[in-house]
């Protein structure tokens, strides 16, 4: 626990200067979340041109991008405790865009998949080095706050791949999307570098804690784990989800007389969904938690598990619609209460540890969530499409391999469309399990505290 006698941390520099870094990072990770959606925007134009299926796309958008960007976040992360934060997350935000400009080169799915996990490599000096820098610019009753307002990196980034990859694909080809959103990073990152500070540490006048303490630690904070655990299934929904979303707009819906043209339509809903419905749930979250946290101390786990309550039955709603307009309706509702959790999780994240082991903090909790989020949700939706879509198909005597056929195009098509339905509604339902453990959380995450 803290010193009461302690004087409360009031922040580094001035209230302008702190917003004006908040923004530069928000920047950053805005550019990091186009870089790393790009794929699931574009992904229909790619499975038309190299062939590959549900599960393989599912590949590109999941592991193939998680493996190196979660286990390299660790040693990153560690890297991050003892040296400049803000150059490794300039020299990140460089080498993601690169490769990001570089998947618009591919030939083949091999080689797509090597500049994925490029695009991995950078990304993994992304979140833990800035949210560490975070938490010594604000003060613990703003952190929260701070945290949501960095992460609607998020919505933003998903926001700008949508509407831009769509447009580039309508307008242009993917691979134009992939050059043309890729390569303004570059600018990005030398904006950071030039004009941001690296803050003091609040616990300089100790030496950074080894990875091995800051687990030792961890582990007797069930309500990190909770945390964790919670944030690493709310992954497995969002990232699974949204990998596929525009594949089911084009699927199931009449948006375009044209492939590229739906692929557009469906892009820019989901720049509407991303930017404003999970832009605000982001916000609302760190918003209300710091306000409510005076009085509810556990608000920073029972208001996410309260949003998912609310979002469950509003994506089951939208799933099942046959209208546009009215999926898209219940689907711009959805994420406000989806995504209530960001600013909380990481809020409890940085509030369990000191502040010399926030980064590595960060990346354990990224590690969990990632591995289970981006690992197996994109492929497990993917997966259940193909299952589904086979199960369908057996009906009228085909299969998966039938589909090559042109005469079998419109059954094919039909079964994809429908088994993508299912699939989704399937991976909607584990946002229960999420709450679950948000709910177990707060049982200690006022006892847990330590960081101010």
């Amino acid at each position: 626990m803290t010193d009461a006698s302690a004087p409360a941390f009031q922040g580094y520099g001035s209230k302008g200067y702190r917003a004006y870094v908040l923004g530069v990072l928000v920047i950053i990770y805005t550019f990091n979340f186009i870089d790393r959606l790009l794929i699931s925007i574009v992904q229909e134009a790619i499975k038309a041109d190299f062939g590959v299926s549900n599960f393989l796309l599912g590949l590109l958008g999941g592991p193939i991008f998680a493996i190196l960007y979660t286990v390299l976040g660790i040693p990153i992360a560690r890297f991050a405790e003892r040296h400049n934060r803000i150059t490794i997350v300039s020299i990140g935000a460089a080498l993601w865009s690169v490769m990001t400009a570089a998947c618009g080169f591919a030939g083949n799915f091999v080689q797509l998949a090597l500049c994925r996990l490029g695009v991995g490599i950078g990304e993994a000096a992304c979140v833990p080095p800035s949210q560490s820098a975070i938490a010594d610019y604000f003060p613990a009753d703003r952190r929260a706050s701070a945290m949501a307002i960095f992460s609607l990196g998020i919505p933003f980034g998903t926001a700008l791949a949508a509407i831009g990859g769509g447009w580039l694909v309508q307008n242009f080809d993917w691979r134009t999307a992939f050059w043309m959103l890729g390569a303004p990073g570059i600018a990005a990152a030398l904006l950071l570098k030039l004009t941001v500070k690296e803050p003091p540490r609040s616990g300089a006048q100790t030496a950074a804690p080894s990875f091995g303490e800051t687990l030792k630690g961890l582990a007797g904070k069930p309500s990190f784990w909770n945390i964790a655990i919670g944030g690493a299934l709310m992954g497995f929904v969002g990232y699974g989800s949204s990998q596929f979303l525009v594949s089911h707009m084009v699927r199931n819906y009449d948006i375009g007389a044209t492939l590229p043209e739906e692929i557009a339509h469906a892009s820019y809903a989901l720049g509407a969904i991303g930017g404003i419905a999970t832009g605000l749930g982001t916000f609302l979250g760190g918003f209300l938690s710091d306000r409510l946290a005076p009085r509810h101390p556990r608000v920073h786990a029972w208001l996410p598990a309260l949003g998912m309550g609310i979002a469950i039955p509003l994506y089951i709603v939208s799933f099942v619609q046959t209208q546009f307009l009215w999926a898209f309706a219940f689907l711009m509702v959805a994420p406000i209460f989806h995504y209530l959790y960001l600013g909380p999780m990481y809020a409890v994240t940085h509030s369990v540890v000191s502040p010399r082991q926030r980064a590595t903090a960060t990346a354990i909790l990224l590690l969990v969530v990632n591995l289970i989020g981006y690992g197996l949700g994109p492929p497990v939706v993917g997966a259940l499409n193909d299952a589904f879509a086979s199960n369908l198909l057996s009906n009228s005597g085909l299969t998966l391999a039938d589909c090559a056929e042109a005469a079998n195009a419109a059954t094919c098509a039909s079964a994809q469309a429908m088994g993508l339905k299912y699939a989704l509604g399937c991976t909607i339902l584990v946002l229960a399990w999420a709450a679950l453990h948000f709910l177990l959380a707060g049982r200690t995450v006022v006892r847990d505290r330590q960081a101010a």
